[in-house]
């Protein structure tokens, strides 16, 4: 899978727990979960989930603490499908 393709998974992910004032056309690189797309914390840990069931992998609680933007959980699921390998 490329960036792209990751990108784009998470993006259909992360549009199930949008709030419905917030459109996944919104929805960059640089957003912050919290404060850009109004993601609670309770959803933010059903995304966590759902990421590790798409990709196959476990994510640590240090991983998830880091997990601010969307980039955060490219580049950590990227990391983590590396280390797969």
């Amino acid at each position: 899978m490329t960036n792209q393709s990751h990108y784009e998974t998470l993006k259909e992910i992360v549009k199930i727990y949008l709030p419905e004032d917030v459109s996944i056309s919104e929805v960059t690189e640089e957003s912050n979960f919290i404060s850009e797309l109004n993601i609670n914390s309770a959803n933010l840990v059903d995304i966590i989930l759902d990421v590790e069931d798409a990709y196959g992998i476990t994510l640590e609680n240090e991983d998830m603490e880091q997990m601010k933007t969307v980039k955060d959980a490219l580049r950590i699921v990227n990391q983590k499908l590396l280390e797969k390998q």
